[in-house]
């Protein structure tokens, strides 16, 4: 019988937790973009890249998107360790601020870098 009772209040623990970490998770749609909000790749390419680039090759380069994939590859064949959706999310996120058609003079084309400080 106590370890019914105690199985249960784990249970109602377990759930207690999991309920207000679920309402925190956004209401928005995949694949879409609050306004003003930045690109989830953005933190990958921050947290990966810069560990070994400077923003000189982001700015300098301007590739599209499967570009900046190859590139992402290419840096696996050398030691890489990302996943498939972090390889997703840089290649977006590069190719759609750093790509060869956006604007050089517009604010959101600012390298990570520049924008942090």
């Amino acid at each position: 019988m106590i370890f019914w009772r105690f199985v249960g209040a784990v249970l109602a623990c377990a759930l207690l937790l999991l309920v207000p970490a679920r309402a925190q998770e956004g209401t928005q749609q995949p694949g879409t973009q609050q306004p003003g909000a930045q690109h989830p790749g953005r933190n990958v390419v921050m947290s990966k890249c810069f560990q070994c680039h400077t923003d000189a090759m982001f700015r300098d380069q301007r590739q599209d998107r499967r570009g900046w994939e190859a590139a992402i590859h290419r840096m696996i064949g050398r030691g890489g360790l990302w996943t498939a959706d972090e390889i997703k999310l840089m290649a977006d996120y590069l190719g759609s601020e750093f790509g060869p058609k956006v604007s050089t003079q517009t604010p959101s084309t600012q390298t990570p870098a520049a924008q942090a400080r």
